[in-house]
């Protein structure tokens, strides 16, 4: 019975989760697998400036992106920055963010990819507290 559990652990696998964290005068609200260097999405912003910076990492094209939540859509300009991070500013009180903190999902349209940005369950009440310390 030991081993059948020690196998099963073996083969989990890790766990995604949504992580808020302050420091080095920022505030990053990250999609990751803790304590490994593996990210999906992050929102970075400094408190008080109300402008925040999503960045996506993997392989994706840049060029304008079209960001939509709820029933708001924005267009941003989507640049690579170190390595496989696609960043792209977006505002903390635009439409889009707002529909987004309230509803919890985002979809990113670059070119014919679109990614999207799931909060919903445990990341919506950190994405709100983003936004409050984010907010200008």
């Amino acid at each position: 019975m030991a081993l059948l559990l020690i196998a099963n652990l073996q083969g989990a696998q890790p766990a995604w989760t949504w992580s808020l964290y302050e420091a080095d005068g920022l505030v990053v609200l990250a999609n990751e697998i803790p304590d490994t260097p593996r990210l999906r999405a992050t929102l970075e912003c400094a408190p008080g400036t109300g402008l925040a910076t999503l960045a996506l990492y993997g392989p994706g094209a840049t060029g304008m992106a079209t960001l939509t939540a709820g029933g708001a859509t924005a267009a941003t300009q989507a640049e690579r920055a170190q390595g496989d991070r696609l960043e792209m500013a977006l505002r903390t009180d635009h439409p889009v963010f707002q529909a987004l903190a309230a509803e919890g999902q985002l979809d990113v349209r670059i070119g014919e990819q679109t990614r999207t940005v799931d909060l919903n369950g445990q990341g919506l009440p950190m994405l709100r507290r983003f936004a409050g310390r984010c907010g200008g």
